[in-house]
Parts: C-alpha cells; sequence; structure tokens
C-alpha cells in the first residue's frame, strides 16, 4: 500500500511541474489602442481613474496586473476564469460597445455592489490589500457616477 502512495505522490508531483510549463497568454497589451473604453467616453476625474484602475482593472478590463504567482500552475487557470467571467459581466476597455441602457445599468450596479460592499470581491482584497476602497473612496466613485448619469439624462 505504501509503494502505491508513493507511485501516485511522484505521478502527482511530476504532473505538476509538467503543467507549469503551460502558460495560457496574458489579459495585457498595452500596445492595443484602446478606443471603447470608460477613459475615452468621460472625463474622468485622476483621483477615480486612480480608484478604478486599482480596485476594478485587474479583473474588469483588457489589461491586467498578473501577480508573481499568476506563473503558477493551477493558480493561473483559477484566475483567468475568475477574470473571464468578471470581463464578460462587465469591461471597462468594452464601454463604448455597450447600449446606453446597458451602460445605465451597469452604473447603477456598480453603485449598488460599492455600497453593499460585493466589490471588490473579498477573495481579491484577501491578497491586494491596495484594492480595498476606504469610504472616502466609495463616497467619491459614487458621486462621479451619480454626477455622469445625471449629465447623460
Amino acid at each position: 500500500m505504501k509503494r502505491w502512495l508513493k507511485r501516485i505522490g511522484l505521478m502527482l508531483l511530476v504532473l505538476l511541474v509538467a503543467i507549469q510549463f503551460y502558460q495560457p497568454a496574458r489579459n495585457s497589451d498595452a500596445s492595443i489602442l484602446n478606443t471603447r473604453g470608460m477613459e475615452k467616453m468621460y472625463n474622468i476625474p485622476n483621483s477615480v481613474t486612480t480608484i478604478l484602475r486599482q480596485s476594478c482593472y485587474d479583473c474588469h478590463s483588457n489589461n491586467s496586473r498578473y501577480p508573481w504567482y499568476a506563473n503558477l500552475q493551477p493558480i493561473r487557470y483559477f484566475i483567468d476564469g475568475h477574470m473571464k467571467e468578471a470581463r464578460k459581466e462587465l469591461n471597462f476597455d468594452e464601454w463604448g460597445s455597450y447600449s446606453g441602457r446597458k451602460q445605465e445599468s451597469k452604473l447603477d450596479r456598480i453603485v449598488k455592489q460599492v455600497e453593499n460592499e460585493e466589490m471588490p470581491l473579498a477573495s481579491y482584497t484577501l491578497i491586494h490589500r491596495d484594492a480595498i476602497l476606504s469610504e472616502s473612496e466609495k463616497k467619491e466613485l459614487i458621486n462621479w457616477i451619480n454626477a455622469i448619469k445625471v449629465k447623460d439624462e
């Protein structure tokens, strides 16, 4: 029985090492000119841009900052899955491709999720402490969103 456990353990170790060679393309390409992004559509104050980039863009844009541990499989696979799902829900770099109604709905959901502390996700802020929104950052972001919603009406 111990022999089988050693073989299984060795096979798992070999498999773990082997999958490290699989490194899919990263979700980041700063060389692409983004013409549909939210930053192209609105005059966003620098402080709000900083908040969005620090707390939202890693998952909700086409340019993510990857931490060192994203080089390890299967962690990378897990991260990529979350980012793909997040971009499907909201992608700030694709903002211009959303209809006006969809944009308004997304803005409403951002406000609601920030107010209810649903975003950024606790699983993300556990490791990325700088992504935690302070009360003043939440207020600033929500006030800016409410201000652009009034302008669009």
